[in-house]
C-alpha cells in the first residue's frame, strides 16, 4: 500500500468527472426535454454517466493494446467505486435544490445546480479516489496503460 498524491486522485477523479459529466448532462437534458418523470431522469443520467465514464476509460487502454473484454474489466475494476460516489453525490445534489430538476433547459436554476452538483461530487470523490488509489485499485489498476500508447 503506498499513500497517494492528492495530485493522483484529483486527476483520476477529473478523468472519472469528464465521462460522468457528459453522461449527467446529456440524461438530463434528454430526461427534461421528453418530459421524462425527475426519477426517470435520473436513472437516464446514472445510466449514461457509467456508460461515457467506462467508454472514456476503455477508449484509452484499447488504444494500449487490450482486447475489448480485457478493456472492459480494465474500466470496471478503474471506475466503478468512483463513478457509483460521484453519481450518488451529484444526484442527490439536484434532487435537493428545490425546483431544479423542474427548471427547464432555460433556466439558470437548472444549470447551476447542475454545475454545483458536479463541483461537489469532483470535491467529495478525490478523497475516495486517493484512498482507492493508495491500495492499488480503482484508477490504479490502469496506470499501466497510461503511456503504453
Amino acid at each position: 500500500m503506498s499513500n497517494a498524491s492528492w495530485g493522483a486522485a484529483a486527476a483520476a477523479t477529473w478523468h472519472c468527472l469528464t465521462g460522468c459529466a457528459i453522461g449527467e448532462v446529456l440524461g438530463m437534458v434528454i430526461g427534461t426535454t421528453a418530459g421524462l418523470h425527475n426519477a426517470a431522469t435520473v436513472v437516464l443520467s446514472i445510466a449514461l454517466a457509467f456508460l461515457f465514464g467506462y467508454g472514456l476509460t476503455m477508449r484509452g487502454v484499447l488504444r494500449a493494446g487490450l482486447d475489448l473484454r480485457s478493456a472492459f474489466k480494465v474500466a470496471l475494476a478503474a471506475d466503478t467505486v468512483s463513478i457509483a460516489v460521484m453519481e450518488l453525490l451529484d444526484n442527490a445534489f439536484v434532487v435537493a435544490v428545490p425546483g431544479a430538476m423542474d427548471a427547464g433547459l432555460t433556466s439558470a436554476l437548472f444549470w447551476a445546480s447542475l454545475a454545483g452538483s458536479l463541483a461537489v461530487a469532483f470535491l467529495l470523490t478525490t478523497p475516495v479516489n486517493r484512498w482507492l488509489i493508495s491500495r492499488g485499485k480503482g484508477h490504479a489498476v490502469m496506470h499501466r496503460y497510461h503511456h503504453a500508447h
